[in-house]
C-alpha cells in the first residue's frame, strides 16, 4: 500500500505513558516552522515524504529570517527579502524528533501556504513529539494500522 500522509504521536505515548493516540495527516508535503526562543527569528523548513525505498522525511528547502548568535545561515544560504534561502544537506529522516517545551510558542504546521499551530492537530506534553510518514489507517490493511502507531514500522 503507499504511504498517504504523515503519523504524529507524543513520544511518551509510544512508551507507555498516557497520551492522545496518534493522528494521521493526509499529505505528501508540508512546512514547520517556529521562532528561536532567545534571538526571535523565524525558522521554516519545507519536508517531503519519499518513497524511493524505505519511508522517509526529506528536507527540501529551508529558510530563516534573519541571523542571530550561534544561528547563522549556511555558507550557501541566498538573501531574499530578509529571508536567508538554502537547501538542506540532511541526509531523509525516518522519524522526525520535535521538541515543544511548555515554555516556548509551538510548531507551526503548513500546507499550501495556509498555517496553524501544530497543537492543533496534536497537543503537547511538553516533551518530545514524533512525526514519521505512515499509511492512512483507515486504509484497512493491517500493515496501515501497525504504521500509524509505530515510527519507522
Amino acid at each position: 500500500m503507499a504511504l498517504a500522509g504523515v503519523c504524529l504521536a507524543l513520544a511518551a505515548a509510544l512508551a507507555g505513558g498516557p497520551a492522545p493516540a496518534p493522528v494521521f495527516v493526509p499529505v505528501q508535503r508540508f512546512t514547520l516552522a517556529w521562532t528561536h526562543s532567545i534571538e526571535k527569528i523565524r525558522w521554516e523548513e519545507d519536508y517531503a515524504v519519499d518513497r524511493a525505498s524505505s519511508p522517509r522525511l526529506r528536507a527540501t528547502a529551508a529558510r530563516i529570517h534573519g541571523s542571530g548568535a550561534g544561528m547563522e545561515p549556511p555558507d550557501d544560504a541566498v538573501l531574499r527579502n530578509g529571508w536567508y534561502e538554502y537547501t538542506p544537506t540532511t541526509p531523509p529522516l525516518q522519524v522526525l524528533r520535535l521538541t515543544r517545551s511548555p515554555y516556548t510558542a509551538d510548531y507551526d504546521w503548513c500546507v499550501g501556504g495556509r498555517c496553524q499551530p501544530l497543537s492543533r492537530l496534536l497537543p503537547s506534553d511538553g516533551g518530545v513529539t514524533l512525526l514519521w510518514p505512515c499509511d492512512d489507517p483507515r486504509g484497512g490493511a493491517a500493515q496501515a494500522g501497525q504504521g500509524a502507531v509505530k515510527p519507522g514500522g
